[in-house]
């Protein structure tokens, strides 16, 4: 008996009783999901329907439940059901039909713990969309984990996702760039709003490999050519950083394609954003410019498209990267933001708005708040950053991941580097992934002791500890779905240690393997299938999370 099978369960019974009654009331499966009580004395699964119906029949949920229990109570498996409370039902499994999860879990392998709660949700995900100007650091590293992470959860849920990366390539910073880049090839200091560091020497020495004759230039196509062939060395660098930490985008986005002319139309898709919003009547002239009415949808403030010397601003290009991911069809585009974004929630809801979008459907604005690592040393090479680079050199990019993607977006994070590279059960990253080694260990040991798979019988699961872990196994689904829908992984994380803390508990008491010259019994059987049960779990948990699962620690 799966929690999903029990679900479905309920909502047949919920139906009949519905129609029996003569109510006009209808049903999704949505609305009799299950789940587990914090008390555990308060059985297996517990379903709060009655409470949602009750108003909308007239009657009281605890009438109603009562009326539901002998169709519960009929259900093969189910041990035992009563009504708490305000009309809470609680239902008990007997030990065979929890102990199921197990052949359900083994069954559905790498996919167990997906669902299709959100199928049909098309999402664009874009993240960290560093300035490709330096290396990415600490607080790029935050947004990448939790980005990718987002994006992991909502595709297990059945979400059509893409990652994307929108390459600020654009304006004066890029130029800022070349002009340094140009002054180290010549040996001179930083210009002003210039770029310091090592890095840029190193830049430097590239370009004029790939450019000897780049001090011969006239000065203004000199900073060009030291501009683009910097920013293509640095991005191909920020690239390998990203996948050195796991994390793959499957776009790459140029803010420079939307300020190109199409050769038929002559009109940039900053130029076709205007005409659209002046379509949908949101566009006006005051004092030579051209404005977005965005106050009309919340915005503190109306928006400049086009100063009156003809220069469109950041908003612009804004409105036309938007309007890009509308025409690729996207439900919804999230935006992942760092703590200093705050004022682009209101300005990108209005713009969704502006463009014809429901701003509470189409478009997910998340802010980030600021990480530090202590003991974190800063960048020789970059200068006054913590770069990612030396994080996953002195951290780990395991480590790392878990440990950023465990926190909430909108929590301020202090983390201790130290703590993060001990290999002790203080650092919840080596507790989860020790737990997934050890019941690889244990498979490999009970393979040489002759336990094998070859029988399961879950109603010898009678120990309190295999209850326990049994209860936390069947959550898997329900922690991924949540997660999902609230875009928030680090409860993935938190389950995994959940999982992890029942299954060391379980191993301290229950033998997979037998003492001695003790016989092979279906017992330790049935045990060597929740062990590899649970390793699925948290494997998969934390593939969930970008984090490896290693079979020997």
């Amino acid at each position: 008996m799966t929690p999903e099978d029990l679900s479905s369960a309920l909502f047949d019974i919920v139906g009949d009783r519905l129609r029996l009654r003569g109510d006009d009331v209808s049903i999704t499966l949505g609305d009799v999901l299950l789940e587990r009580p914090r008390n555990r004395d308060h059985g297996d699964w517990t379903s709060n329907i009655a409470m949602k119906l009750a108003k909308r029949l007239g009657t009281n949920p605890r009438a109603f439940a009562a009326e539901l229990l002998p169709g519960i109570e009929a259900i093969d498996g189910v041990a035992s059901v009563d009504v708490a409370g305000p009309g809470f039902i609680n239902i008990t499994l007997d030990t065979a039909a929890a102990g199921e999860i197990v052949r359900s879990i083994l069954n559905q392998g790498d996919r167990y713990g997906h669902t299709t709660v959100l199928d049909g949700l098309s999402v664009n995900m874009e993240f960290v969309s560093a300035n490709p100007t330096g290396p990415l650091h600490l607080g790029h590293t935050r947004w990448a984990a939790l980005g990718d992470a987002i994006a992991r959860v909502l595709t297990a849920s059945g979400a059509e996702v893409t990652t994307e990366y929108y390459i600020n390539d654009a304006g004066n910073q890029m130029d800022n760039f070349g002009a340094s880049i140009l002054a180290a090839a010549k040996g001179e200091p930083t210009p002003e709003n210039g770029y310091p560091g090592e890095y840029v020497q190193a830049l430097a020495a590239h370009v004029l490999e790939k450019a000897p004759d780049l001090l011969t230039l006239p000065h203004d196509d000199a900073i060009a050519l030291a501009r683009d062939l910097g920013y293509l060395q640095q991005l191909d660098e920020i690239k390998t950083s990203l996948e050195n930490f796991n994390v793959h985008f499957d776009v790459y986005f140029s803010e420079r394609s939307l300020h190109v002319a199409d050769p038929e139309t002559g009109r940039s898709l900053i130029d076709d954003a205007a005409v659209r919003l002046a379509e949908q009547g949101h566009v006006f002239e005051k004092d030579d410019a051209v404005w977005v009415r965005t106050t009309d949808f919340g915005d503190d403030k109306d928006r400049v498209l086009t100063r009156g010397n003809g220069v469109t601003t950041y908003f612009a290009a804004d409105a036309a990267y938007y309007l890009n991911k509308k025409d690729r069809g996207f439900t919804e585009k999230i935006y992942l933001l760092g703590a200093d974004h705050h004022g682009y929630v209101g300005r990108l809801k209005a713009l969704a708005a502006a463009a014809g979008d429901d701003p509470d459907v189409n478009i997910t604005v998340l802010i980030g708040q600021l990480v530090n690592l202590n003991g974190a040393k800063l960048s020789k090479r970059a200068g006054n950053i913590v770069e990612l680079d030396d994080l996953l050199n002195w951290v780990g990019a395991d480590a790392l991941r878990y440990s950023l993607a465990r926190y909430p977006a909108d929590s301020p994070l202090s983390l201790d580097g130290e703590k993060l590279r001990e290999r002790t059960n203080d650092n919840p990253v080596f507790y989860v992934q020790y737990a997934h080694s050890r019941t690889r260990s244990v498979a490999k040991n009970a393979e040489a002791a002759g336990v094998d798979r070859s029988a399961f019988e879950p109603s010898l699961l009678t120990h309190e500890t295999e209850t326990e872990l049994l209860g936390s196994l069947q959550e898997l689904p329900r922690v991924v779905a949540q997660s999902a829908e609230l875009r928030e992984p680090h409860r993935v994380a938190r389950y995994l240690e959940e999982v992890a803390g029942h299954y060391h508990r379980w191993y301290a008491s229950c033998r997979v393997l037998p003492l001695g010259d003790e016989a092979v019994t279906d017992l330790h059987r049935t045990r060597l299938w929740l062990n590899d049960a649970t390793g699925q779990v948290i494997r998969n948990g934390l593939a969930l999370l970008g984090v490896s699962a290693p079979d020997r620690m």
